[in-house]
């Protein structure tokens, strides 16, 4: 009897360690998240932003705890309609790509007065960089970098701004890295409708989630 008591406490134990792993890796995985105040996506509809009228988009849809971009003959986007900061503030996302091969993730956000746009995996799939730095883009001015990413994966964003400084990491590694003091700071005309925050793809499919900003000091 006292070992049957035993086997079943174990067993007990074993199930309840289970279920809290299983837990663990669904919120790790964006499924289950308990989302605070921080988070700009609820993961269940676009409340706070606006399908952007770009004009020639792809469907947007929220599915599956993610906002999919789809392939249009251009940009396909959504944009921030609530308040913003403008400076001192951090944004964290996960981003994917689906089908295409240009950027998956330009995301346009304020430094201050000035409207600059972060993307990742243009002008064929690879670059990485700040449109536009004293008028040149995110393919030909000194944060260009080249990255390889694949279709079907989660690339984890984060993007810091402050009142000098603008810094990128993908899946944790610091990609951009500019001091933009005496730079100007611009976008390009097809993304201005992205003001003052937005996210868009370029002609490829998309998949956003877990969009949330919070103030640094």
């Amino acid at each position: 009897m006292r070992i049957l008591t035993l086997i079943l406490s174990i067993f007990v134990i074993s199930y309840g360690c289970g279920e809290r792993k299983t837990e663990s890796n669904a919120a790790k995985n964006g499924l289950s998240v308990e989302l605070d105040s921080t988070y700009l996506f609820d993961g269940k509809t676009l409340n706070g932003w606006e399908i952007t009228n770009f004009g020639p988009q792809g469907p947007v849809e929220v599915s599956g705890g993610r906002v999919v971009l789809g392939m249009g003959e251009g940009c396909t986007g959504i944009t921030y309609k609530k308040e913003f900061p403008v400076i001192n503030y951090e944004v964290t996302l996960e981003a994917m790509r689906i089908n295409g091969n240009d950027f998956f993730c330009g995301m346009t956000f304020p430094a201050g007065k000035n409207p600059c746009t972060l993307i990742i995996g243009g002008w064929g799939g690879n670059v990485v960089g700040l449109s536009s730095l004293n008028g040149k883009d995110a393919s030909e001015n000194e944060t260009t970098k080249l990255m390889k990413f694949e279709k079907g994966q989660w690339y984890a964003i984060k993007l810091q701004v402050t009142d000098s400084t603008i810094k990128a990491w993908i899946n944790n590694e610091l990609t951009v890295n500019l001091d933009y003091l005496g730079l100007r700071l611009s976008i390009r005309p097809e993304v201005n409708l992205s003001r003052p925050f937005g996210i868009a793809s370029w002609y490829t499919t998309s998949a956003l989630r877990n969009i949330r900003v919070v103030k640094i000091q």
